[in-house]
């Protein structure tokens, strides 16, 4: 199968593009958010680079849709309705943040997409109307149990933590590191320290490291942090799970449903987590313990083989009932070699959004 989809969410886009399809994504000369391409990326061969002005005759299967605005570009592009021509899915990455619970999804009562939802937490807040839904809960690929624990250090991972304060829970991080120092992955963490009023035996700035040296670094921390007030699901507490990392988790919108108790802690109140990172830090051996019950959770619930699975089983669904409601079959495809676009290029961009 062909699927068009854009590069918005590099993590969301890690695990997706490992399936058995060819995933042509748009890729422009100023590499920006119409046109992020692979980002160097080191994503398999059959994720290609396509020129936007090559997209009509690409013998597209399915879109996959990811932000509002691209419904119009897309059918742009194609030179085709999307749900008519083309059908279409919409990835629901987000939590409704204005007039909740009582939030009108933008593609609420529409016949022509129907929207994935990343979380059964999302799927419950937003009103979608008749729009058809479904949830595909996150998957990640794998890391590996890196696990050491061996820094007495709280590790946490979030991007632009001054900008999105009360939502990323930022503002809760000097109690933490007032038990042992907290070090802080992802973009704008550089910001963190002047607001926070921390200094550098309390808070490390590790700033945006790629995922594979950070997973290494975060993984010798003692506990992972997931503070956020307001978020769909942080995808980086889902690798620290499967690193066996135990994590300490503010039990907020799908958390509860992600994370057992014994993988770490998981409450509403701060209190009782900062009593349980106090502990962790003391006791290496509980903590080891409880990041294995976090990765077995984890691989239960997350794993790769799973999200794709459903993934596979909804794009089928979705193409089946497209080419029955039109009476066709499915054409044999042009050869991607006389489609695509220039090979990638490596400008240094990975197009990240774990947090």
């Amino acid at each position: 199968m062909r699927i068009l989809v854009w590069h918005v969410h590099g993590g969301w886009m890690d695990a997706f593009v490992r399936g058995q399809h060819d995933y042509l994504v748009p890729t422009t000369p100023a590499r920006d958010a119409w046109g992020l391409g692979r980002a160097d990326r080191l994503w398999p061969e059959n994720v290609v680079e396509i020129a936007p002005e090559a997209v009509r005759d690409a013998d597209v299967d399915v879109v996959v849709l990811q932000r509002t605005e691209e419904l119009a570009e897309a059918e742009r592009l194609l030179g085709a309705r999307l749900g008519r021509d083309v059908p279409a899915v919409f990835v629901e990455h987000n939590a409704p943040r204005v007039d909740v619970p009582a939030s009108l999804h933008p593609l609420r009562d529409r016949d022509d997409v129907l929207i994935a939802h990343v979380t059964h937490f999302n799927a419950l807040m937003w009103d979608c109307g008749t729009t058809a839904t479904t949830v595909i809960e996150h998957g990640v690929v794998d890391p590996g149990p890196r696990y050491t624990g061996t820094l007495a250090r709280f590790g946490v991972v979030v991007n632009e933590p001054v900008r999105r304060t009360r939502v990323a829970g930022t503002d809760l991080v000097p109690r933490f590191a007032a038990v042992a120092p907290v070090d802080a992955f992802g973009m704008g963490t550089d910001q963190l320290p002047d607001a926070l009023g921390l200094g550098p035996d309390r808070l490390g700035v590790m700033g945006d490291v790629k995922p594979d040296p950070m997973h290494t670094q975060l993984a010798e921390r003692r506990a992972y942090l997931h503070l956020n007030r307001w978020t769909s699901l942080g995808l980086s507490l889902l690798e620290a799970m499967h690193m066996a990392m135990p994590v300490v988790v503010l039990g907020t919108t799908e958390a509860a449903r992600a994370v057992p108790a014994e993988a770490g802690a998981i409450s509403t109140d701060v209190e009782d987590l900062v009593a349980t990172a106090r502990h962790l830090v003391a006791d290496p051996d509980e903590a080891r313990r409880r990041g294995l019950v976090a990765r077995e959770a984890v691989l239960a619930r997350h794993s790769l083989e799973r999200f794709l699975g459903d993934w596979d089983d909804l794009l089928n669904g979705v193409q089946e009932r497209h080419l029955a409601a039109h009476h066709r079959s499915a054409p044999a495809p042009a050869p991607l070699t006389d489609l695509v676009g220039a090979a990638p290029v490596a400008d240094g961009t990975d197009g990240r959004n774990r947090a």
